[in-house]
């Protein structure tokens, strides 16, 4: 084969190849796993794939944490899809907040638009807490896996948008996880120190049972 022929058969085949490791746009008709969904066919592939217009809604403050998340996750932003990042919204109206919570599977930086922001996180090592109040135009990270909560600080809405290091990462609320389940109440009693009336009162706050 004549060596220039087989340049062209090597160049045309890394050339395939490059355009279907471009992206790897989700097949949301396909399992969620580990390492992602599977890709759509390129040919399948269209640019609204790449766009996301959920961020420019204020979200639906009318609910027990006076908060709401607009997530723009691969599950709503197909495009995303292994790329190792993600974005939300969060809107909270005055006294509002968003608990104690954890993203087991990226790291969070947040950027404040409108109002005042008090956020904060836990180290895992020495239990270090780190907060501070943010406003317009002021940006903090929380690492990885780490409690981290952000609480409305002024007495308008406030407004922010965050960025996440994973196209999926993961959310868990501590309260949630701990009251909002089946978890029989006297176990919630021994690994939180609460009393028996505490731990039944927020489970019939947040839908628990047992």
């Amino acid at each position: 084969m004549h060596p220039f022929f087989l340049l062209s058969l090597l160049l045309l085949s890394y050339s395939a190849s490059a355009l279907q490791d471009d992206f790897c746009v989700a097949d949301l008709s396909g399992p969620d796993t580990p390492s992602g969904y599977v890709c759509k066919k390129v040919a399948d592939v269209t640019v609204d794939d790449f766009v996301f217009h959920g961020l420019g809604v204020p979200g639906n403050t009318t609910n027990i944490i006076k908060a709401a998340v607009t997530p723009a996750f691969v599950a709503q932003f197909p495009g995303i899809n292994g790329l190792g990042l993600s974005a939300l919204r969060l809107d909270l109206a005055p006294g509002g907040v968003i608990p104690l919570h954890t993203h087991p599977g990226g790291s969070e930086l947040i950027i404040i638009t409108k109002g005042i922001i008090i956020a904060g996180f836990i180290s895992s090592s020495a239990n270090a807490v780190y907060i501070k109040a943010l406003k317009k135009g002021d940006t903090m990270v929380f690492p990885q896996g780490l409690l981290h909560f952000q609480i409305n600080g002024g007495k308008s809405n406030a407004v922010a948008f965050v960025s996440l290091s994973n196209p999926n990462p993961g959310l868990q609320i501590t309260s949630f996880a701990l009251f909002a389940n089946s978890l029989p109440s006297q176990i919630v009693e021994k690994v939180t120190f609460l009393d028996d009336y505490e731990v039944k009162k927020l489970k019939g706050v947040l839908g628990g049972t047992n």
